[in-house]
């Protein structure tokens, strides 16, 4: 099985996926887990932006399309 996870905090998973079950199926090679960082596909490489702010102001934060969909792209 492969998995491919895409996200901010990559850091993040790494303790939750190489510990306990998931490390003894990735060591016996039934699953493949890569973890992307969403900031990697970004194109401000300055400050790694991939949130904007929400059509019409208010609180809150969405992510940017572009970004998102590179990624995608780059892991399909």
């Amino acid at each position: 099985m492969h998995i491919d996870i895409i996200t901010v905090l990559p850091e993040l998973l790494d303790s939750p996926l190489n510990h306990s079950i998931l490390k003894r199926a990735k060591e016996k090679g039934l699953v493949e887990i890569n973890v992307h960082d969403l900031r990697d596909y970004s194109l401000d490489q300055r400050h790694r932006r991939v949130d904007d702010y929400p059509y019409g102001g208010g609180a809150g934060m969405v992510m940017m399309a572009q970004p998102v969909s590179d990624a995608i792209k780059a892991v399909d």
